[in-house]
């Protein structure tokens, strides 16, 4: 049962970064359209914390394999 929830908290993981960094793609091209240089900052770090959270998602689903 452990192991399922290892798998099912890394897919979510992955599912929320994936939006996480999708959403700071769109929050820069904003800033960056709109010459707002604090909001193209925010957008890649939005989206550098999304491809974070999609790779720990990933390390979550290896390591249930590993188990």
């Amino acid at each position: 049962m452990a192991d399922k929830d290892l798998t099912e908290r890394g897919i979510a993981n992955q599912v929320k970064g994936n939006a996480k960094e999708l959403e700071g793609k769109v929050r820069g091209a904003v800033g960056d359209a709109t010459d707002d240089h604090s909001e193209h900052l925010k957008g890649h770090a939005q989206e550098l914390k999304g491809k974070a959270q999609k790779k720990f998602g990933e390390a979550q689903k290896d390591a249930d394999k590993e188990i």
